[in-house]
């Protein structure tokens, strides 16, 4: 339990899916780069807090385990999640622009540090930012800097770019509101793969949220990880309630 609790933190910091789906389009015509990216940001999440209810599934080489979360969002200061099996709470998480930690009951461990671990995990340089981005189906990566190169794979606008010699990334987009439906990044020397799908959207207050997202990671083992929203509030006061009981063991991740 304690290895699979970690993976999901380390991938998210973290049944029912939802039928309300937001129209989409293939891409056919070639597009500029500024356009699908002026179009991917037009799509801009205004709200003070986010309440979400999903249900997720892990799955490694060995094990699978289905999971609930609260994830609750106050918008660039606080990720707040909750991690519930079989309708028992068994970890929880506080993510800050600082600090990144998470305390799981079954061996009664915690983590604390800075993103500097799951950084080198991922081999992308990650911050809170990136990280509320993937919950609100944005691009990790500030797409307004670098050069990008734009096709279309999959029926579907592709923008490109090689940030270094080792690590490539690649995210995808539709035609109808250049929604994100999946970002990978690949760090070649270390055999590692990160893909994150986004297969369908609901509109929520004239705002954009995934239905769902699916993660896989792979280097030695292979980690994926599906999360299902089920519900989705916006504005209301919520509770971030954490602290780390006294006779909890820590731990490093490496």
């Amino acid at each position: 339990m304690k290895y699979i609790v970690s993976a999901f933190f380390v991938l998210l910091l973290i049944g029912c899916k939802s039928k309300q789906m937001v129209a989409t389009a293939a891409a056919s015509d070639a597009t500029e780069v500024s356009k699908i990216i002026n179009g991917h940001y037009a799509n801009e999440t205004d709200f003070k807090t986010l309440n979400i209810k999903a249900n997720a599934k892990y799955e490694d080489d060995k094990q699978s385990h289905s999971l609930n979360a609260d994830i609750r969002i106050k918008k660039n200061e606080i990720i707040w999640i909750n991690i519930k099996m079989i309708g028992f709470p068994v970890a929880k998480a506080l993510i800050t622009p600082t600090k990144v930690s998470y305390y799981e009951k079954i061996n009664n461990t915690y983590f604390e540090g800075d993103f500097t671990m799951l950084s080198n995990w991922l081999g992308t340089d990650l911050d809170f930012t990136k990280v509320q981005n993937l919950f609100l189906g944005k691009a990790i990566d500030d797409l307004s800097k670098g050069k990008w190169i734009s096709e279309i794979n999959e029926k579907l606008f592709k923008l490109s770019k090689t940030s270094t010699a080792d690590i490539s990334k690649d995210f995808y987009f539709e035609a109808a509101n250049f929604l994100l439906k999946k970002e990978t990044i690949t760090q070649a020397s270390q055999n590692r793969v990160l893909e994150i799908q986004y297969p369908s959207y609901k509109e929520v207050e004239r705002m954009f949220l995934p239905n769902e997202i699916n993660i896989k990671a792979a280097q030695k083992d292979k980690i994926a990880i599906d999360i299902a929203y089920k519900n989705t509030t916006f504005n209301e006061d919520l509770n971030y309630s954490y602290a780390i009981p006294s006779d909890y063991k820590a731990i490093q991740i490496d």
